[in-house]
């Protein structure tokens, strides 16, 4: 037995799931098939279902797996308070947290690092003209701040975007557009500060991987490794790494990509603590690689320990 897991093995670990965003039912999802793989690896684990009273429980454990979709696990709340408590935990910290789930400053880092990424629209008072002169049509609504595609629309026509907008603020004020661009949809993991086989994603019905797509059985078709030429797998694969470092994600992340007719990667965000569901898209990546779905929650609970040396 290795070192790494005989100290872990000693210790009490907690999953963090649900929480109180629009993607707790899919962070409850996940932190279940965490838990049951700590479980079945022999570790000592309990679920810790992050609700409004929820600091007490945190006391009861020695380090914190963070299988929490959205607010509060994404944003860097969670981990603030955890190093409150002197808890370590799995997975970035609280800037790169912080400014994963922020969609714009994002952006922002990415055009500042020269990787590429759709342009944007982002303003206090929307301007719908502007909007279509400098995007386009169709040309993609998006919340700021929010994951599993929530909240994310496309729309074709002036008219349609008027309406849309007005629907979408209602639930979610802080909204960006971003230029539509037409090609296939993929994903890159990153574990260990590696980059994964490429994932290509084709839905069946929907115009776009949308939470239906995402979250419905059989509404998906995943190819893996992507269908890309050569020379553009490896670039992505790059870009990938590159966009995971420059917003500061530590261990293992999920980064997004749209591709245009000519096969050229374009990052739309890092996700910091993506699905971790048996199905879900960095597991199928891990698996491509010959690890298993509990090889890789182990290797997710070890950046605990890399990251805090006093464990």
């Amino acid at each position: 037995m290795d070192r790494e897991r005989e100290f872990l093995l000693k210790k009490r670990i907690g999953v963090l799931y649900g929480g109180w965003s629009s993607e707790r039912e899919i962070s409850l999802n996940s932190g279940r098939c965490v838990l049951e793989s700590l479980k079945r690896q022999g570790f000592l684990v309990r679920g810790i279902d992050v609700d409004r009273n929820f600091i007490k429980k945190l006391r009861t454990i020695d380090v914190a797996f963070i299988a929490l979709h959205g607010k509060p696990g994404e944003d860097g709340t969670i981990q603030a308070i955890l190093e409150f408590l002197d808890i370590p935990y799995t997975g970035s910290g609280i800037i790169g947290s912080a400014i994963g789930m922020d969609k714009i400053i994002s952006k922002i880092i990415f055009q500042g690092k020269g990787i590429p990424t759709p342009d944007y629209y982002y303003e206090k008072e929307i301007d719908i003209d502007k909007i279509i002169e400098k995007l386009g049509l169709p040309v993609v609504i998006k919340p700021r701040a929010e994951g599993s595609s929530v909240g994310v629309f496309i729309v074709e026509t002036k008219d349609d975007l008027v309406k849309k907008i007005k629907s979408v603020r209602r639930k979610y004020p802080d909204i960006f557009f971003e230029k539509y661009i037409p090609g296939i949809m993929g994903t890159c993991g990153i574990l260990n500060e590696v980059p994964l086989p490429i994932l290509e994603i084709v839905p069946k019905k929907q115009k776009f991987y949308d939470y239906k797509s995402k979250y419905t059985k059989g509404m998906t078709e995943y190819i893996i490794p992507a269908r890309l030429p050569e020379e553009q797998y490896k670039k992505t694969q790059n870009f990938a790494l590159a966009a995971h470092q420059a917003i500061g994600a530590f261990g293992f992340s999920r980064v997004d990509f749209v591709f245009d007719l000519e096969h050229n990667p374009y990052v739309l965000e890092v996700n910091t603590i993506p699905g971790l569901l048996t199905e879900s898209n960095l597991p199928l990546e891990a698996r491509a690689i010959g690890l298993s779905y509990d090889e890789l929650i182990f290797e997710i609970l070890k950046t605990s320990l890399t990251r805090f040396k006093k464990l």
